[in-house]
């Protein structure tokens, strides 16, 4: 398939991905779904149930780190694990984890990105690893972590950039590949 085909049929699929996200907002949440972060902590915060109010420390411990994790946005298949600034430019570059076995599954990346960029208007960049603990916790890349990642989505304006690098082994007729 020429440029052309492969930017309409990822363009397809990012808006074919809002569209089932929208109509899947209300289901049971799997193990990478979750609500709006931001939203669940405030009303956990505003309204505390009685047992949490009379819970011993350690269990308010843990109740604090569940909260941070609902912080993070995720999606069916996808979690966001960090967000990175890059240096002091108020940008940053968006660190997520895709569900093991499924790294193949494009609208799993495209209902990511829809999640993260809808909103940026300058610049959005996401990284993809299936395992957690090779995702970094900087924005440069060791040889093993580059080697690992599975896509690499990169929006810029003022570059005049928009694309998505797949890893072969995600998408073996990619004209460039990651690795």
């Amino acid at each position: 398939m020429n440029r052309i085909g492969n930017g309409l049929l990822v363009a397809m699929a990012i808006t074919w991905s809002g569209m089932v996200f929208s109509a899947v907002q209300n289901l049971p949440q799997p193990v990478f779904s979750g609500q709006d972060g931001e939203q669940a902590a405030a009303d956990n915060a505003a309204s505390p149930a009685p047992a949490e109010q009379a819970a011993p420390a350690s269990t308010e411990a843990e109740t604090a780190a569940k909260a941070e994790e609902q912080a993070l946005p995720s999606g069916i298949g996808w979690k966001l694990v960090r967000s990175l600034e890059m240096g002091d430019s108020g940008k940053f570059v968006h660190m997520v984890l895709i569900e093991k076995g499924r790294q193949a599954d494009k609208t799993i990346y495209s209902s990511a990105i829809h999640r993260l960029c809808a909103k940026e208007k300058e610049f959005c960049r996401i990284r993809f690893w299936v395992q957690s603990y090779l995702i970094p916790e900087k924005v440069s890349l060791t040889l093993e972590q580059q080697k690992t990642q599975q896509a690499d989505h990169l929006f810029n304006r003022a570059a005049g950039i928009h694309r998505t690098l797949w890893a072969c082994t995600v998408d073996s007729t990619s004209e460039s590949c990651i690795q």
